[in-house]
């Protein structure tokens, strides 16, 4: 079976900085075969799209509310996927999810097949 294990969430003030990983395991998972992605999803809100890159983390996109502030990356050698996150601000709070799929990269929620059960990140004011 396929891991997405999220690490790296937490509590910081408006302004600081936080990043997170996404450690990939599992016999049938190549982790440099797929795309990546990072979700989000606040209290009371549809899980939304953050970040994703593709294989050989040659595209990447970024939702509008984060470019600028955060950087998605990869280590396939590692297995790793990271979410450099900063200038954060309280509307970041919510629940990071990494995600994998096959074949291209995409910004939508249901293109995604394996899915790690989330790291919380609070902002405070």
């Amino acid at each position: 079976q396929v891991q997405l294990v999220e690490s790296g969430g937490g509590l910081v003030q408006a302004g600081g900085s936080l990043r997170l990983s996404c450690a990939a395991s599992g016999r049938t998972f190549t982790f440099s075969w797929y795309a990546m992605g990072w979700f989000r999803q606040a209290p009371g809100k549809e899980r939304e799209f953050v970040a994703t890159i593709s294989w050989n983390g040659g595209t990447t996109y970024y939702a509008d509310t984060v470019k600028g502030r955060f950087t998605i990356s990869r280590d396939n050698a590692k297995n790793t996927l990271y979410l450099q996150m900063n200038s954060l601000k309280p509307e970041d709070t919510a629940i990071y999810y990494c995600a994998g799929k096959s074949s291209v990269v995409t910004t939508l929620v249901y293109d995604y097949n394996y899915w790690g059960q989330g790291t919380q990140v609070t902002v405070s004011s």
